[in-house]
């Protein structure tokens, strides 16, 4: 399964904008289960789960309207899901050649030390610090992103930069 990371759109066919029946609707369709299936008329958060590789989706709304979807890493590590962004294979390229290979075509990329990277002009987020045990380097720093998020909210501050 193939799950991509669409800027400013969404992920795969869920689609920021959507009406929660829709997104629930095009989750069950990759798949997925949410967590409530009677999310009622206007949820603030619907988590979908695909069984067999433990991949989870976090769908954000407000108003009603689909505004922030969260992808954590499958926990299954033979998993056959991939989640690109940019034709880079967010989970399972090591997250600092991510972020330079993100820049290398001309994204912008603002680090910090706490292991939670943004894409400004993409509004997406990328972070490295579960709680889950992932694969970890020699110092015990985790070697791959385990969690993204596309957005629709402007978050590059008050004038869009």
């Amino acid at each position: 399964m193939i799950l991509e990371l669409l800027p400013e759109v969404g992920v795969a066919a869920l689609r920021l904008g959507m009406s929660a029946d829709d997104a629930v609707g095009a989750a069950r369709e990759l798949g997925f289960a949410p967590s409530d299936p009677d999310c009622g008329d206007v949820p603030g958060q619907v988590l979908c789960e695909h069984a067999e590789s433990q991949t989870e989706f976090n769908l954000g709304f407000t108003k009603g309207a689909l505004t922030d979807i969260h992808v954590y890493r499958f926990r299954v590590e033979d998993a056959d899901v991939a989640v690109v962004l940019d034709g880079f294979d967010v989970f399972r390229t090591p997250s600092e050649e991510l972020l330079e290979r993100l820049e290398e075509r001309g994204h912008t990329v603002e680090q910090n030390d706490d292991g939670v990277d943004t894409l400004p002009d993409l509004r997406v987020i990328l972070s490295n610090e579960s709680s889950f045990d992932y694969p970890m380097d020699e110092e015990g720093d985790p070697i791959y992103f385990d969690y993204a998020l596309v957005t629709s909210v402007d978050f590059r501050g008050p004038r869009g930069d």
